[in-house]
């Protein structure tokens, strides 16, 4: 059972956090812009969504490319960044991503892991990352101990005063597709905490892993840098993700 149900007052806060929304991912997105590599050549933002992220990135470094399997996403995040120079949205699904000219110098995924098998994801980001490339997530774990209902407590308290900080007014119930835009796909978690920690651990030597409030982890991993020797032979180039055809 997900224990977030036993949370005195579930109901009534969820009712609350309705009348006054706010984003949980992009509110994440700071942490991010803060842990940017040094090197800014290509970023890649696997489950882009509706492309707010890969937008912000898109300021940041030279080629940015957002990754999306379902059409709705796909088709609104490239309009987002049909300005954006170096920009470009792709819709395909994880498991067709294979590394080009040397693989990414950053990828970001947001409120994505969760949907995807966690070992075989683990094992093939690596691989999708240049030497020295940095891996951001945010995630969404099943909470199980009381580790978890201690965190999830205090982002339970503290979810409310953010929506009234960020969405005074109170929100009127939305219609269907807002704006005319498709609603951004969702998914509980299965996987806990802990397993997390263990897969990422075993995959990703030196990963840093904490839980955050507001119902959220975040993953930070660097790629060891090849020695130099190996760097001169790879030679340079323009480096971002390819899908399969």
């Amino acid at each position: 059972m997900d224990i977030r149900n036993w949370f005195p007052a579930h109901e009534a806060l969820a009712r609350l956090n309705a009348r006054h929304p706010w984003n949980h991912n992009e509110y994440f997105h700071r942490w991010i812009l803060r842990n940017l590599p040094a090197r800014r050549e290509a970023a890649v933002d696997i489950g882009c969504g509706k492309g707010v992220l890969a937008a912000k990135l898109a300021t940041c470094f030279t080629h940015v490319t957002g990754i999306d399997p379902d059409e709705g996403m796909a088709t609104t995040a490239a309009a987002r960044l049909a300005g954006a120079p170096g920009a470009s949205i792709r819709r395909c699904r994880f498991d067709e991503l294979t590394p080009a000219g040397g693989g990414a110098d950053l990828i970001t995924m947001v409120a994505v892991l969760h949907w995807l098998d966690l070992d075989d994801a683990l094992t093939r980001l690596p691989a999708l990352l240049a030497p020295g490339g940095r891996l951001l997530v945010v995630g969404l774990a099943r909470p199980d101990s009381l580790g978890d209902l201690a965190f999830d407590v205090v982002s339970g308290v503290a979810n409310p005063v953010m929506g009234m900080i960020k969405h005074p007014r109170l929100a009127q119930p939305a219609a269907p597709g807002p704006d005319g835009q498709p609603a951004v796909p969702v998914t509980d978690p299965v996987t806990t905490f802990a397993e997390i920690r263990t897969a990422a651990r075993a995959h990703l030597p030196g990963v840093a892993l904490r839980r955050r409030v507001f119902f959220r982890y975040t993953l930070r991993w660097d790629k060891p840098q090849e020695p130099r020797a190996l760097q001169a032979i790879a030679g340079c180039g323009a480096r971002f993700v390819h899908c399969h055809p």
